[in-house]
């Protein structure tokens, strides 16, 4: 079996990397470009003092009667103290001085000739190991080209420029080392940010946190608010799934107690309790449909619809007269058999299913349901029991998902919650007050048109 290691990818590596290899380019090209521009410097130098010693070598050419210097050639003895040799236009040896003759330096202008187009300075190097400095004089005499070459001992020289060019590699050395701690350090400051977010994001997913903060950098801002709104939109479509579940289970229960009404109902016989619960299955598949479409488009989304009101209050009243026959609830419908609600079947079903149960399970023994057009585009819609109402000091809290004005039986108080948020949702009113039948008064008022 072959073991392949394979490196995580970093982008701290990849920006350490990028980062040092630029700082070290530019470094080395700076460095180079320093002792280049030195060395050109001290070329400068040593050239501007052999050109104020020109006079002294033209005195000494002139006592050997030797004006102008090209005459000057191999046997002649001509007494000076430079290294010096003179060229014709090809570059071919005339003459040496006897110092660079006793010093055995052989092919002087040959060896310029190969290097005299390269940038200063100009070195020449004799026996492997000796380097002088060379410093080349033309002069045109009678249209014929003539070089004079005086050469120094560069041993000085180059031995004060390595020492130079090591100087300003050792401080390059240093620059790179505190460019190196300053290029961490502000790579691991860069990368804070990215730190907090991923341990944020690790404490949403622990569920310890519900957002992410405000406090980051500009170039994250954007990322986070996104990263918020998308955890806000997957919060809400949770809820939204939430809270229709609920809905569902609580729909459902009214039908399915219905439906254990309708088959223990002795008066019917087996082919009406067949069709009672065909009917009440009927109504479950709706709910279901509708409760699924809810929990994804949300109420937005069921809207532009209208609804006859009188046929479904009436279908409930039936239902719900079945569970609770022993109360013998006399049912008042006082709506208009054309009056419509601007709301999806669905709606006008959850809506009325969930006050009509309570009215029946409340009540001493009356129900009644109105609805009317107002003035003022408004349709107003009650429902209305003779039983204990509600009291003041709760009529906000029922509403709310959870909370129950009847502690003594059974349910999950979300039946008047869910009527409170899709009445809002359609831009509506519930309010809760005291019926002239002398309990609870649940009163409706909606646009006429959605």
């Amino acid at each position: 079996m072959r073991l392949i290691l394979q490196p995580k990818k970093r982008l701290l590596t990849r920006m350490f990397l990028t980062s040092l290899s630029i700082i070290a380019l530019v470094g080395f090209g700076l460095a180079w470009l320093i002792t280049l521009l030195h060395a050109q410097n001290r070329y400068n130098q040593t050239t501007s003092a052999l050109i104020a010693q020109l006079p002294i070598i033209a005195a000494e050419f002139r006592e050997n009667n030797l004006i102008p210097i090209t005459q000057a050639r191999e046997g002649d003895d001509v007494d000076t103290q430079y290294i010096m040799a003179t060229c014709n236009s090809s570059y071919n040896t005339l003459w040496r001085s006897d110092y660079a003759i006793s010093l055995n330096l052989n092919n002087i202008c040959e060896q310029y000739l190969d290097i005299k187009d390269d940038l200063p300075p100009f070195y020449l190097n004799f026996n492997g190991q000796q380097s002088y400095f060379a410093y080349l004089l033309s002069i045109d005499v009678e249209t014929e080209m003539y070089h004079l070459l005086i050469l120094k001992d560069a041993t000085a020289l180059k031995a004060e420029l390595n020492q130079f060019n090591r100087l300003t590699y050792f401080r390059l050395a240093m620059v790179m080392a505190i460019a190196l701690l300053l290029l961490v350090s502000a790579a691991y400051w860069g990368m804070r940010p990215l730190t907090q977010l991923k341990q944020e994001l690790l404490q949403l997913q622990q569920g310890r946190k519900k957002s992410l903060s405000q406090d980051y950098p500009v170039e994250l801002q954007g990322i986070t608010t996104a990263l918020n709104q998308l955890m806000d939109q997957t919060d809400q479509r949770q809820t939204r799934y939430q809270n229709a579940m609920n809905d569902l289970a609580h729909s459902l229960k009214t039908r399915l107690a219905a439906s254990i009404a309708i088959i223990d109902d002795d008066s019917l016989d087996r082919q009406q309790q067949h069709q009672k619960i065909l009917e009440q299955i009927n109504d479950m598949d709706h709910l279901v449909q509708y409760q699924l479409k809810r929990a994804m488009l949300g109420q937005q989304g069921l809207r532009q619809q209208q609804t006859v009101i009188a046929p479904i209050a009436q279908q409930l009243a039936q239902m719900l007269d079945k569970i609770y026959r022993d109360k013998h609830v006399i049912f008042t419908l006082n709506i208009s058999p054309s009056l419509q609600l601007p709301l999806s079947k669905g709606d006008v079903m959850e809506l009325l299913g969930n006050l009509l149960e309570n009215a029946f399970r409340l009540c001493g023994n009356n129900v009644m349901i109105s609805a009317a057009s107002l003035d003022n585009n408004l349709i107003q819609l009650s429902v209305e029991d003779d039983g204990p109402g509600v009291d003041n000091a709760i009529k906000q809290n029922i509403i709310q998902r959870g909370t129950r004005a009847d502690t003594q039986s059974s349910g999950q108080g979300i039946g008047l919650a869910v009527c409170h948020e899709l009445v809002s949702s359609y831009g509506g009113t519930m309010t809760i007050g005291t019926s002239e039948l002398g309990g609870a008064a649940f009163v409706i008022q909606l646009p006429a048109t959605a």
